[in-house]
């Protein structure tokens, strides 16, 4: 987990968003680029699949959980068919006899929700951290990066245990969880930027005039975070979907039968010899999503970065 937030909060010299003139010229820069738009494309028609699911499965005739099927789709030993496109099971069947696709499809809403809705509160609750630990500085940075680091220290897996075990495992809960998870690294990086902007001149003519240190913050610093935490919320998404699916592939996800990414693996890796697809459809998905995400973040952070932003790939 380290090693790939880590890696998301590279492009630290991301300039600030400024008046509209600037913002075309960074979506212009963004969309030059060819694998910005593989990635945008890319994502929309996940999200589109996503949505459609229902529909998917009211086409086939394949609820996500439906087990009618279960004796045409598996052999006489229990195990899964391959597609069988006369009963419209385009990607086979699992165990049970339900459809690869349809699962994979609805498991594509879940997936999307946890990994953009966490990483909407890893950002809200990281930023404000970080923007009143880096501009205050002093004993209040002290404190809060402490707080950081020792949650920075506390083991994800067992915290996700804790709480299944207490409070269950609904939605909002495994949204919670993995937020919890990657909001620290928000906090560090908004801090790091924090000290670099309440140095420049206009922070300091405004301390000049007599604004106090939360007028700065709410009119001067989080305006210019805008850009950083547009890139950085674009390259932890991915990171976040994967955190979900390995929770869920360690059974601390959503219970069954909720189609998910990780669950779907899970149930896979008893049939990767005879049943490739199980884990080859969600698997490619799960893959194709936190590329395309990555993809994206990098090209926003290139647009975003003048001295980079330039060649087109």
């Amino acid at each position: 987990m380290s090693t790939i937030v880590a890696g998301a909060a590279e492009p630290q010299e991301v300039v600030a968003l400024g008046g509209s003139s600037q913002l075309r010229g960074v979506v212009r820069r963004f969309w030059r680029k060819r694998v910005a738009r593989i990635g945008v494309v890319y994502i929309a028609l996940v999200i589109v699949l996503a949505l459609c699911a229902p529909l998917v499965a009211w086409a086939t005739g394949h609820p996500p959980n439906d087990l009618g099927h279960q004796y045409d789709m598996t052999t006489e030993l229990g195990l899964p068919k391959g597609p069988n496109w006369d009963l419209g099971f385009y990607a086979g069947a699992d165990q049970f006899g339900r459809d690869i696709l349809v699962r994979t499809l609805y498991g594509a809403r879940i997936s999307l929700l946890i990994g953009i809705a966490s990483t909407l509160v890893a950002l809200v609750v990281g930023c404000a951290i970080g923007v009143v630990a880096g501009f205050l500085r002093g004993p209040v940075d002290t404190v809060l990066s402490r707080g950081v680091d020792v949650v920075l220290s506390f083991p994800i897996l067992l915290l996700a245990l804790a709480i299944r075990a207490v409070f269950g495992a609904s939605l909002w809960i495994i949204i919670l969880v993995v937020a919890f998870a990657t909001w620290p690294y928000i906090a560090r990086i908004v801090r790091g930027q924090a000290l670099i902007i309440r140095e420049q001149e206009y922070v300091q003519a405004a301390r000049a005039l007599g604004a106090s240190d939360w007028r700065i913050m709410r009119e001067h610093v989080l305006p210019n975070l805008v850009g950083p935490l547009i890139v950085y919320g674009t390259l932890i998404i991915p990171v976040n979907i994967l955190l979900e699916a390995a929770l869920a592939f360690l059974g601390l996800g959503l219970p069954p039968p909720t189609a998910t990414w990780g669950q779907m693996l899970a149930d896979g890796q008893s049939y990767y010899a005879t049943a490739v697809w199980m884990i080859a459809v969600p698997g490619l998905a799960l893959l194709s999503v936190t590329i395309a995400f990555n993809l994206v973040g990098d090209a926003l952070r290139d647009a975003l970065d003048p001295r980079t932003g330039q060649a087109a790939l």
